[in-house]
């Protein structure tokens, strides 16, 4: 055993906003943690890079709303400031469509999401049914459906034929702003609220340590590493479904348990973070933003932390982003400015910087913004990870029962698993 192994209470397997929050809770209940992340930085899908301005921009999750509360109080209790985005002026759809048009589909789109709300996800009439089939059987117009459909898989990153209708309904009634969601980010970055909350946690997170087999029995678990072996009462593996079923356990995880982490999918996201000298677009009194139907699920908007910072946010989700990736960085450049000068003028073709993040294939979160189930009778594949074993908790934003998939379900999701654990050392003490 070599000098970086020991032991702990508990021991958090990743330093997202999942592990975080839930090593958080942990200590301030007394007990002792040690937080494991094989990646040199916190953060999970949150993080942050210098563009080639010298600049500090969030390249990972960034944007919150008003109607996320533990996000917002975070935010206060570190004393961080928030922008609100920009998102005065014209909105654009492409291709384009005569006035008036684009109030049309949107509502028509926006409607059938509502419609699709409406319907029961424990309904055996759709048990089988993908969010796809659905679409193709309702009567709207094909741009309604075209601009619905590339909403979905512009959120949810993932092509509709894999998604199953129960499971995107269940989510999205689960995700309850009013407020947009993209209205604010901090000053500083989003990924500089995870690093403070790594602050308090001080030395007891171990940067660039890779858990290699979680060894776990009625009396406690035991994690190796690539340095040694930590002894604990129990774990929480704070990672998403998909990366969390590629850890080996010893012995076998119980086949329902192994089954629920089996049946999850990640999604594919490509973001670009463009900067210009001049916020161009508000010149002629468009906001920057813009929503294609034809290719689907790209998205463009600005997120300009300041005046004097003009930068427009790009994104590419689901089948067109691993379509894009197919090309090459490269080409995945040229498109990206090919499309915003089509849709914004010539300007939009020569910025200042593009920064490029491929989420597509990430080697320590598997994707995008969030897994999905893919399995289509898997209903109750979130109750079992939730539930997880007597010493192994399961803690990740797609477990949250609120916005799941987001920073603010990957804190609630975090702090449920301490809880858990929490009762489970008490009942072990006689408590």
């Amino acid at each position: 055993m070599s000098d970086t192994a020991g032991r702990a209470d508990v021991v958090v397997i990743g330093a997202g906003f999942s592990g975080l929050s839930a090593g958080l809770v942990l200590v301030e209940a007394g007990v002792d943690v040690i937080v494991l992340e094989a990646r040199d930085t916190v953060g999970g899908r949150v993080r942050s890079a210098l563009n080639g301005l010298g600049e500090r921009v969030d390249t990972g999750g960034q944007f919150f709303c008003e109607d996320m509360p533990e996000v917002m109080a975070l935010a206060r209790r570190y004393g961080m400031r928030s922008i609100q985005s920009r998102m005065d002026g014209e909105f654009l759809s492409q291709p384009t469509v005569e006035s008036g048009e684009d109030a049309r589909i949107y509502a028509g789109s926006t409607a059938i999401r509502a419609r699709m709300n409406r319907l029961d996800p424990g309904d055996p009439a759709i048990a089988d049914v993908s969010v796809a089939a659905w679409l193709e059987r309702q009567r709207d117009a094909d741009d309604v459906k075209a601009a619905f459909r590339s909403m979905i898989e512009g959120l949810w990153c993932i092509a509709t034929d894999r998604l199953p209708l129960w499971y995107l309904i269940d989510n999205d009634r689960r995700i309850t702003n009013e407020a947009p969601e993209l209205q604010y980010f901090l000053a500083g970055t989003l990924h500089a609220l995870a690093e403070r909350l790594a602050g308090e946690l001080g030395g007891r997170i171990r940067l660039a340590t890779q858990a290699k087999t979680i060894h776990h029995a009625a009396d406690g678990v035991r994690v190796e590493t690539g340095t040694g072996v930590i002894e604990a009462h129990a774990a929480i593996v704070a990672a998403p479904p998909v990366m969390a079923s590629r850890l080996p356990y010893r012995p076998a995880l119980p086949p329902p348990l192994a089954q629920a982490l089996s049946v999850w999918e990640s999604g594919a996201v490509i973001k670009a973070l463009i900067r210009y000298d001049r916020a161009f677009w508000r010149d002629s009194g468009h906001s920057g933003m813009v929503a294609w139907r034809d290719p689907p699920s790209l998205f463009v908007f600005d997120a300009s932390p300041d005046a004097d910072h003009p930068m427009l946010a790009f994104f590419a989700g689901g089948p067109q982003a691993l379509a894009l990736r197919a090309q090459g960085e490269l080409a995945i450049r040229a498109e990206i400015l090919g499309r915003l000068a089509a849709a914004l003028g010539p300007r939009a073709g020569s910025p200042s910087d593009l920064l490029l993040l491929d989420w597509t294939h990430d080697q320590w979160s598997g994707g995008a913004y969030s897994d999905l189930v893919v399995e289509m009778h898997a209903t109750d594949a979130e109750d079992i990870l939730r539930a997880g074993l007597a010493r192994v908790a399961f803690a990740c934003s797609e477990l949250s029962p609120s916005f799941p998939g987001y920073i603010e379900g990957a804190i609630i999701a975090g702090r449920a698993a301490a809880g858990r654990i929490l009762a489970g050392i008490a009942r072990s003490r006689g408590e």
